[in-house]
């Protein structure tokens, strides 16, 4: 795209990549481009483009103004993760961990931290001590929406996942605007390979909301008055749609993040 319109008859050209933390070079038979970073006003993934531009299968969307520029590295995912950590390693934000455990809003406080981009997630290290990482795989919903973060309206990028103890959490970031965007892009790509859409019974959606809401796999036969057998049989059903994984033989379950959506989804209907 140049000046907000689609070009249509565009091409790939062959050329080298020099990334740094302050801009992506780009050179090649036709002269040397260079992208500012702090110009980048949007990244992503696949973009809608010709037959020509789709023959490629993994490429980098970098959007500036008006104009989008496609990159397609050889090593796909290095490049994608190094262009990640330009963007965003060592750069202070504010984080609130966790802001809803289980469901269930906690009092923590917004504390700054740092972040840190890895090939499978980035890790966030609070000024407390604490630290927080936020696995692609595991990212379950990923909103952004306004909040008061330390007494100013802000941009605040909600992620869901699971902790250490494998309960439902959501981790609240903040931070300069461009940053947050950034951020959800990444994670974004995780929450849109978990995502699915599962038809489910009202028993099986009862079952995704007692696990949701911290109750044992063990536990929900009690909780919801249903049968041993019966819960053995939604809990089946739910790991082949992918939905739960199957912690141990003796039937402990997990919510998988299309399981934890599902559940959300399902609790504020209620």
């Amino acid at each position: 795209m140049k000046g907000g319109r689609k070009l249509n008859d565009v091409s790939w050209s062959n050329g080298r990549i020099i990334l740094s933390n302050k801009r992506v070079v780009l050179v090649g038979n036709g002269g040397k481009r260079t992208l500012a970073l702090s110009n980048v006003d949007g990244i992503g993934g696949r973009y809608d483009a010709n037959q020509e531009i789709q023959r490629v299968s993994n490429y980098v969307s970098l959007r500036i103004g008006d104009d989008v520029f496609l990159i397609a590295a050889e090593e796909h995912e290095e490049f994608r993760t190094d262009l990640y950590r330009a963007f965003l390693d060592r750069k202070v934000i504010k984080a609130r961990h966790p802001a809803i455990k289980g469901g269930v809003v906690q009092d923590t406080e917004w504390e700054q931290a740092r972040i840190k981009v890895e090939a499978d997630g980035i890790s966030v290290a609070q000024q407390s001590g604490a630290f927080v990482r936020l696995e692609l795989d595991d990212i379950g919903t990923l909103e952004e929406t306004e909040r008061t973060v330390m007494d100013e309206k802000a941009s605040v990028i909600e992620a869901e996942h699971t902790d250490d103890e494998g309960t439902s959490v959501q981790t609240y970031l903040s931070g300069e605007p461009w940053i947050v965007a950034v951020v959800k892009s990444y994670l974004g790509e995780g929450r849109d390979r978990n995502r699915g859409a599962v038809e489910l019974s009202e028993s099986e959606r009862e079952v995704l909301m007692a696990l949701y809401s911290g109750v044992s796999s063990f536990e929900v036969p009690n909780f919801l008055g249903m049968s041993v057998d019966r819960v053995e049989e939604i809990f089946e059903r739910l790991i082949e749609a992918e939905v739960l994984e199957e912690v141990r033989t003796r039937r402990e379950v997990a919510l998988e993040p299309r399981g934890r959506n599902i559940a959300s989804e399902a609790m504020n209907e209620q």
